[in-house]
């Protein structure tokens, strides 16, 4: 319509122009334009150029359908992995739900299951079996968690209100330490898992991570709100109803390990600490002499690491797993799996100095693969001079009752 209207006359195409037209496959952007001639006040392309660029088109061509196929076998991997998974997880589910937790008390020990947890809990039964495991020495009920939540919701009204201080169980408490720790609540929940977007404020879990840990703080006022809570109430709450996940947070919180880190029991720290490096140097001899040459303690990293039992610091998926082993091997397995990190960038951490190690271990990278993550977990031996975590654990306890300024291993 435009040359009818300009009187230009419909030029034939060329034949090159014919050949582009006829190829079977067209590649996006402006690859073709290398085809075309030039424009009418260029000299024309000599023949050899013209040639050449076929050549050179018919190239891009060839690597445009090589980089297309590479992608669809690479689509068709990743879908036939997936379904596998799935089968994988759905055959998982029905020994769980039909043989496994049925018969809880047998079967938790055997081999069969131990190899079925390692391989990852089902989602779908996995906050049933934390509950399990984790246990209710503390013997806490659902009614229990109504009434701390009930008090926990009078004291905020009440500090809200600026009325008279609450009085109940945790008296000895100033209101300046319940209002600060509920401060600090609010804070890290805004700070918890902010890419899911669900337990900030406005968010459907807001209220329950909020409602779980003001609870909690009414529960144990000796030991109130600590940072890094909200990260291991949040991974519950995903997991369990809420009263249930109330339960399991105060369990967990309460076993050894856990209580001493929230209850900030420096002497005991440091014992884990110790304990921790003899490992360290048994199973990654070159790294450790590298860490301690470069005066890089393990408070650096692996404080962050025990506080949020690696919910802040994996990929959540990944973060799971690691509770799942842990919820059965207890908490040796929190300080394996810190080893069985270092292993796996072993070759990396060597290369750098004290600022690059701390910077590289506080922010891990987030593409972390599964199955090499939890290999190299598997090739770290808990054992020293055949002695296992506990027996190292003990004795190190023994010589810090002993000696009042702590171990040999403690002052080194």
């Amino acid at each position: 319509e435009y040359e009818e209207k300009t009187g230009r006359a419909h030029r034939p195409l060329s034949p090159k122009q014919n050949v582009r037209k006829n190829l079977d496959f067209e590649p996006l952007s402006t690859t073709a334009l290398i085809l075309e001639d030039r424009p009418a006040n260029l000299p024309a392309k000599p023949a050899e150029e013209a040639q050449k660029h076929r050549q050179q088109y018919e190239e891009m061509v060839v690597q445009a359908k090589k980089r297309e196929l590479k992608e669809a076998q690479k689509r068709k991997k990743q879908l036939e992995e997936r379904c596998k998974l799935e089968d994988s997880i759905g055959n998982a589910v029905l020994t769980w739900n039909n043989e496994i937790l049925p018969n809880w008390e047998t079967m938790c020990c055997s081999r069969k299951v131990r190899e079925l947890w390692w391989q990852g809990i089902p989602p779908s039964v996995r906050g049933k079996v934390w509950s399990l495991a984790i246990g209710n020495e503390l013997n806490i009920t659902h009614e229990l968690y109504d009434i701390c939540l009930a008090r926990a919701k009078e004291k905020w009204r009440s500090l809200s209100t600026g009325g008279a201080e609450v009085e109940c169980e945790d008296a000895g408490f100033s209101a300046a330490d319940r209002e600060a720790s509920l401060e600090l609540i609010k804070l890290d929940i805004s700070r918890t898992f902010p890419n899911l977007c669900i337990f900030q404020q406005g968010g459907p879990y807001h209220d329950t991570l909020h409602s779980i840990l003001g609870a909690y703080t009414c529960y144990r006022p000796d030991v109130g709100y600590v940072q890094g809570m909200s990260f291991i109430a949040a991974v519950l709450i995903l997991n369990l109803d809420t009263a249930d996940a109330f339960i399991a947070f105060s369990n967990l919180l309460n076993k050894p390990c856990q209580m001493a880190f929230f209850r900030v029991d420096h002497g005991l720290m440091l014992t884990y600490f110790a304990a921790f490096e003899v490992f360290f140097e048994e199973n990654l001899p070159k790294l450790f002499a590298h860490f301690k040459k470069n005066n890089l303690t393990p408070d650096i990293y692996l404080i962050d690491w025990i506080f949020t039992l690696y919910s802040k610091s994996l990929p959540l998926d990944l973060a799971c797993r690691v509770w799942d082993v842990f919820c059965r091997d207890g908490e040796e397995f929190l300080f394996r799996t810190a080893l069985g990190i270092l292993k796996l960038f072993e070759d990396i951490l060597t290369k750098m100095d004290f600022i690059h190690i701390a910077q590289f271990l506080t922010k891990l990278p987030e593409d972390l693969p599964s199955e090499e993550f939890f290999t190299s977990i598997a090739a770290i031996q808990m054992q020293s001079r055949n002695k296992k975590w506990a027996q190292i654990l003990a004795a190190l306890q023994k010589d810090n009752r002993e000696m009042e300024k702590g171990s040999p291993s403690l002052k080194r």
